[in-house]
């Protein structure tokens, strides 16, 4: 047996969607819902939940153990989210290295349109990036002061957060 779905198609045709990606969305789901920082279904939510899911999804994985009761995988997934971590280019440099590896699979096919998304969608959110502004600028942030941003830049403290209350 494949494991993967192929949303009740029977196997003839349809979506295939690869256990690892399912695996992987779920477990985001379950840190953001457990940790209950925002409103499921709201955009910060998805932000977080795509964050996550792209994070879990593009890690190590060395040990067989998929969910977030491994402490190695949940370290790694707070070390990958952490702030000053270089986040968005560990996600480009991961994504072509399981394209060179893999070819045209499911899941990295599903990783790829999430990378898209939040990219692609950007949110008007308090601009945390004044906190790597240097020493000079304190650790003060104007919560009135909102940019917009690419979904990600919103939803990697999330589900850093998330992981954390974990």
């Amino acid at each position: 047996m494949r494991p993967e779905s192929t949303n009740g198609t029977g196997g003839g045709g349809g979506l295939a969607v690869p256990m690892a990606w399912l695996c992987a969305e779920y477990i985001a789901d379950e840190l953001l819902r457990a940790g209950g920082l925002v409103e499921p279904g709201s955009l910060e939510y998805q932000a977080g939940r795509r964050t996550l899911a792209l994070t879990v999804y593009l890690g190590d994985g060395t040990d067989d153990t998929p969910g977030p009761g491994s402490e190695d995988r949940l370290e790694e997934w707070l070390t990958r989210t952490a702030h000053g971590h270089p986040w968005e280019d560990w996600v480009r440099e991961r994504l072509a290295a399981r394209r060179e590896r893999d070819g045209d699979d499911e899941g990295l096919a599903l990783a790829e349109e999430t990378w898209r998304r939040l990219e692609g969608t950007h949110l008007l959110a308090t601009d945390l990036g004044a906190l790597s502004a240097g020493p000079a600028a304190g650790l003060a942030v104007d919560e009135s002061e909102a940019v917009w941003l690419p979904s990600w830049r919103l939803g990697l403290p999330l589900g850093h957060l998330a992981l954390r209350l974990h």
